[in-house]
């Protein structure tokens, strides 16, 4: 079975006032230097489980990895190539920001091998564009998305909603001019309000009010039925795609799939192991210098530990989870991966579904998903 990369590049030109992502803002990087670095890291990930599958996906994360110099990205994805070998039509995914200046970089990166792009628009109206802080216009967007269906064979787009005092007609009119681009990926994400963010500082100090639950589940019931009728159904939660143009790569995560991860801050799982990577850029350097690898934290996973992670990633999917698979894969009895009377209680109630020895989410569950994870997945198993 093939298994997937995680590349975690940390740096953007400005952080946005909503992202806990491990992004960091420099003047200077020295590209020599992280090139070594992230080599290493590679390396020591490799050299880590023996019998290595071939890679079925490799994605650039961030930060912004469309500022990565496309030579840097070249010799990454080479050494990738030189360890694990790819497999037959692998997906190769780097985010990026829309700007003009990342825009010049494609052809470069499609000449090295990325093969697919992730672009960060977020809204396609000026003024949102600057209450989230981004550093793009809409009309560089456009622009640079029309740029990128040109040079790559598959291209995603971000886009945020459920945003202070957003209303049922705006959203409706800016997705209806986002699925007129013709991208064959849309990630779909509403706005919240992480702990750690400058946004969560300007929510306490008064200076905005989130969107209500309330009319935050009519956007997202608005979203599903409008990527539905245009033939992007959402295959993930937050994750809409033609038939076929999944995103291979998160597909991994989300069907607990063995994946390495390198780079500051990057998590990896293989082998019943979970590895995290320091997340300060300097600390991640230093303990490549010290240890040969990345890795702040390598931590057995027992088979309880697993399967909840496993049921908590896969519910996010339109097509649930195998429960026979799960029983199957981490022995453990469907009575200890699921509440059954719970999952009784939510069924009836038309929140789950059941189907072939699978369970899911339905439509009128997804809203809630939170709390009917909380609800079905033992606490004996959560806590383990």
């Amino acid at each position: 079975m093939a298994r997937s990369l995680y590349i975690h590049w940390p740096f953007c030109l400005a952080k946005c006032p909503y992202c806990d992502f491990n992004s960091h803002v420099r003047e200077r990087t020295d590209m020599a230097v992280w090139e070594a670095a992230l080599l290493a890291d590679m390396r020591a990930e490799f050299a880590s489980v023996e019998n290595e599958e071939s890679l079925l996906s490799i994605f650039f994360g961030g930060g912004t990895p469309s500022l990565m110099p496309p030579a840097l990205v070249a010799s990454l994805l080479r050494e990738a190539e030189k360890l694990w070998g790819f497999a037959e039509n692998i997906e190769i995914t780097l985010e990026g920001n829309p700007s003009s200046v990342e825009a010049a970089n494609f052809a470069d990166l499609a000449s090295v091998g990325i093969n697919r792009v992730s672009l960060g628009v977020q809204s396609l109206r000026d003024d949102v564009l600057r209450f989230l802080g981004r550093l793009h216009g809409a009309n560089e967007a456009l622009d640079a998305l029309e740029t990128a269906q040109k040079l790559f064979s598959r291209v995603s787009i971000d886009l945020i909603y459920a945003r202070p005092d957003q209303t049922p007609d705006e959203w409706r009119q800016e997705l209806s001019e986002a699925l007129a681009l013709g991208t064959s990926h849309m990630s779909l994400y509403q706005l919240t309000i992480e702990p750690t963010t400058r946004f969560a500082t300007d929510v306490r100090l008064g200076r905005f009010n989130p969107l209500e639950d309330d009319p935050a589940a009519d956007l997202f019931a608005l979203t599903r039925a409008m990527t539905d009728e245009a033939g992007l159904p959402a295959y993930e939660i937050s994750n809409h795609a033609k038939p076929g143009e999944e995103s291979r790569h998160n597909l991994t995560y989300w069907r607990y799939r063995d994946y390495h991860g390198i780079g500051p801050g990057a998590h990896g799982r293989r082998g019943g192991i979970g590895t995290t990577r320091h997340k300060k850029p300097e600390n991640f350097l230093a303990s490549i210098d010290r240890q040969g690898d990345g890795i702040a934290e390598h931590r057995i996973l027992d088979n309880r530990e697993q399967a909840s992670e496993a049921i908590l990633m896969g519910l996010r999917l339109a097509d649930g989870i195998d429960l026979a698979e799960l029983e199957s894969r981490f022995g453990i009895s469907r009575g200890g991966l699921i509440d059954e009377k719970k999952l009784a209680l939510y069924r009836n109630l038309g929140l789950i579904w059941t189907m072939d020895g699978r369970l899911g989410v339905s439509e009128a569950g997804m809203p809630l998903i939170d709390g009917l994870l909380g609800e079905l997945v033992p606490e004996e198993l959560v806590s383990s």
